[in-house]
């Protein structure tokens, strides 16, 4: 078995168009019917502000493995000066159940979701070839980092200027400097929001603030699914949601919408009708678009595999009998 540190994962790195085409990937396997996953657990007890989740999945193909996400989400943790989220990933032989590798890092968890925001963010400039970006990223912790250098990597050539805030400042010193001269720190989010036709919500906000609807044909990637007043995104009629049972539910803005506006699954697309079907293409230029991702199992057992192999090849981890 495989043993792989914090220290390990983040040696290894990663390559940002490999990390989206596996989750590109993993779509396919989905949408093929090739995997198992059940709705995942939620452990609450004494402060109900903290969860600790269980993320089982199995993915076919050419993921080929089983496993189980146990992460935790503290939100008070920062003002001790702890990371918010800690995560163990294991992953199993799906023909045997023989435990085969130990992921012992909430990197693979941040790795993920912001790669399938750049698969969404792909699937979304492919029906506007000729779009440039304007980026807004509201929250600057390790999710927001993450899509700022995921974004950079990959779509960087057609970012015209990047907006940055977050309520509890903003370090610009350790981003690519090659981007750092088109990012700026803005004072609110309204400012951002106003100014970005791409614009990502990684916050950990206890309360719902934005009360602005969109601006024509801007692509929302609400990581954060807990940002938005009802009254914002009540016209949009282009929503993509990764699993409609997993996202609606938590007291998600989806199940928000679902209860107070009357959204039904039936008033979503999924990620593989974006992703193979290109449901995109059928809105209008001008329409906003919303992706909620709730993050699924099936991704995270993805990311762990393409984490494994990359440790493998760079000669990272330990091998544990």
């Amino acid at each position: 078995m495989l043993y792989l540190s914090d220290r390990d994962i983040h040696a290894a790195g990663a390559e940002w168009n490999s990390l989206v085409d596996a989750m590109e990937s993993a779509v396919r396997i989905m949408d093929s019917g090739d995997y198992a996953q059940p709705v995942k657990p939620y452990l609450r007890y004494k402060n109900p502000a903290n969860r600790i989740i269980a993320m089982p999945a199995y993915m076919g193909g050419t993921v080929n493995a089983a496993g189980l996400k146990w992460i935790a989400s503290f939100p008070d943790n920062i003002r001790s000066g702890l990371p918010r989220a800690h995560s163990v990933t294991v992953l199993n032989d799906p023909d045997t159940g023989r435990p085969s590798a130990v992921l012992n890092s909430p990197l693979p968890s941040v790795l993920r979701t912001a790669s399938v925001s750049g698969l969404m963010i792909r699937s979304f400039l492919r029906e506007r070839p000729e779009a440039s970006i304007r980026l807004g990223i509201i929250g600057w912790g390790p999710i927001g980092r993450c899509h700022y250098e995921m974004a950079a990597a990959l779509y960087g050539d057609r970012i015209e200027r990047i907006l940055v805030h977050d309520i509890r400042g903003v370090d610009l010193s350790k981003t690519p400097s090659s981007y750092r001269e088109k990012t700026r720190v803005a004072g609110t989010w309204q400012e951002v929001y106003g100014q970005s036709n791409v614009f990502i919500t990684c916050t950990v906000s206890k309360e719902r603030y934005i009360n602005l609807s969109p601006a024509p044909g801007m692509l929302l990637l609400h990581v954060s699914l807990r940002d938005y007043l009802p009254e914002a995104l009540a016209g949009i009629r282009t929503i993509i949601v990764d699993d409609w049972e997993e996202v609606c539910r938590e007291n998600t803005d989806i199940e928000l919408l679902h209860l107070k506006v009357g959204l039904m699954r039936n008033g979503t697309r999924s990620l593989a009708d974006a992703v193979i079907r290109r449901c995109l293409a059928e809105a209008a230029p001008e329409q906003p678009v919303l992706f909620c991702p709730m993050g699924m199992a099936a991704f995270d057992i993805a990311t762990a595999v393409y984490c494994v192999n990359r440790a493998r090849e760079l000669g990272f981890g330990m091998e544990l009998e």
